[in-house]
């Protein structure tokens, strides 16, 4: 039976881990052994709707303590600047494919040039609002949002409900992990036996977690798991990252994803910090060219950028043994789509439900159901962004003729083989589409609308169902014209104590 868990690493995806284990699991004894060789990112991130929904929902977290001390910022979807059109947006509603009662078809077959109006939560991004104004003046937190969040914040306050939770944070530096034989679900295995600290500690526990970032110093250095590469559909592998003290510039619900040169760039809204940072393939372009384009598109940088390399990858099981690796130990794939601290969101809400399905005692049946689970997510991950890839024409440059050219589109071919011949219709979903699909046909209808791909069924609508499809989105228009801004939310939030004053 499983009743201790050590965590490796004190960064958002160890810290994240505990709290869920220690929420649901109350029973067990869990240590997070943070060590300042490992460190924390720090860089500012986005989130997509499963983030809150595993904080205020799954685990049932106060969210005015979130607010108070996390500091967010709403995120409502993606501005594209991508492709031939102007802009698109990708919102965490269900917009494509939803049918209004007026129209024969599913959104996603009226769209025209202007894409900026085809649902509420599209509407709202297009006016840089952010939620309706309920009859009190309060912000209506409709569930179709996330973060744009700084980590370290995040950190903090993830230290402080682990605490209170009753989960051991103590700092340590491993410097060796004993690798022996172990029984793990009745049978004998290779594992961790204990882990070696800088102190003098002999640290042992019934299962660990690696979430040791990049390291991967149990899951991958320790015990040698093999890994599966994503560089045939994902050929960045870096960033620069700067950014500068917000002025003037209003507090947008979206992050922007912008199309560069040799990749693209992001930004990410804090309240009083704009953070850009340009994703790129050193294939087609140096740190120091890098650096300069960034620099060239966004004058207001004020800080020294720097550089972080990655690679696209996962593990090829997540639980091997007694380890289980969560976030960046067991993957990465890059920032784009922001699946970082939703994968962490899934890998430890999954964790969780399986030792208590399991009763403490996890069967083999159930771990190995376990791992194909993961490995599943990650392939839907690495499917979906190479589609961002495979059909951006905004600029014809060598690196966006290579993806064109040579993205491998994975389980997604089949997605875009449907898309082509018979358009942007509705039955995808659940057939081709697997339920557990993170991005669902949702995600692949906003990519493949937004990014002009040609389709062979076309539907010409009636001239009723054209002045329906109009007027549909005229209400959109101005209704969000008299939503709240993040500003104003923020205003009305800190008036009922829920966020501290700045």
């Amino acid at each position: 039976m499983i009743s201790s868990v050590v965590v490796l690493g004190g960064g958002s995806a160890g810290l994240m881990a505990a709290l869920t284990l220690k929420r649901k699991l109350p029973q067990l004894q869990v240590r997070v052994i943070r060590s300042p060789d490992i460190g924390v990112i720090g860089v500012g991130e986005g989130t997509t709707a499963s983030f809150p929904r595993h904080f205020f929902e799954y685990l049932n977290l106060d969210a005015r303590e979130f607010y108070a001390d996390a500091q967010p910022t709403w995120k409502l979807g993606i501005r594209f600047l991508w492709g031939p059109r102007d802009d698109f947006f990708y919102t965490f509603s269900k917009e494509y494919e939803q049918r209004w009662p007026e129209l024969r078809r599913n959104v996603g077959f009226y769209h025209d040039e202007n894409l900026r109006f085809v649902g509420p939560i599209s509407a709202l991004m297009a006016h840089d609002k952010a939620f309706a104004k309920n009859p009190d003046g309060m912000p209506n937190l409709h569930r179709n949002h996330a973060f744009h969040i700084e980590n370290i914040k995040l950190v903090g306050y993830l230290e402080t409900v682990c605490r209170k939770v009753g989960v051991s944070i103590t700092d340590g530096n491993m410097t060796q992990a004993e690798i022996g034989a172990i029984r793990v679900a009745g049978r004998e295995e290779r594992g961790v036996t204990a882990l070696l600290l800088a102190s003098g500690e002999r640290v042992t526990a019934d299962l660990f977690i690696d979430a040791s970032g990049f390291r991967s110093e149990l899951l991958g250095r320790a015990l040698g798991e093999p890994v599966r590469d994503f560089s045939d559909a994902l050929f960045c592998d870096r960033a620069v990252i700067g950014g500068w003290t917000r002025t003037d510039e209003p507090i947008r619900p979206y992050t922007v994803a912008e199309t560069m040169e040799s990749g693209w760039c992001w930004q990410i809204e804090h309240e009083h910090w704009i953070n850009r940072g340009y994703v790129y393939s050193s294939r087609f372009i140096d740190d120091d060219a890098a650096r300069v384009e960034l620099l060239a598109k966004n004058p207001k940088i004020s800080n020294e950028p720097r550089v972080v390399k990655f690679r696209s990858f996962h593990s090829k099981r997540i639980w091997v043994g007694n380890v289980v690796g969560i976030g960046n130990a067991s993957g990465f794939v890059e920032p784009l789509e922001a699946t970082s601290l939703q994968v962490i969101s899934v890998q430890t809400s999954t964790l969780a439900d399986a030792l208590v399905d399991a009763l403490q005692e996890p069967t083999p049946t159930m771990i190995d159901c376990f791992n194909r689970y993961h490995s599943t997510q990650w392939n839907d991950i690495r499917d979906f962004l190479a589609v961002h890839y495979a059909f951006n024409t905004r600029l014809d440059t060598p690196f966006w003729q290579t993806c064109r050219r040579d993205i491998a589109l994975g389980e997604a071919q089949q997605v875009v083989d449907f898309y082509q011949e018979n358009g942007p219709s509705a039955l995808l979903s659940g057939i081709i589409l697997h339920p557990t699909n993170s991005f669902g046909l949702e995600g692949y209808l906003a990519l493949l609308v937004g990014q002009n791909v040609p389709y062979a069924k076309r539907y010409h609508p009636s001239i009723a169902e054209a002045q329906a499809w109009k007027d549909r989105c005229a209400i959109y228009n101005v209704n969000a014209q008299q939503a709240m801004s993040v500003k104003e939310c923020l205003q009305s939030l800190r008036k009922v104590g829920w966020i501290k004053a700045t």
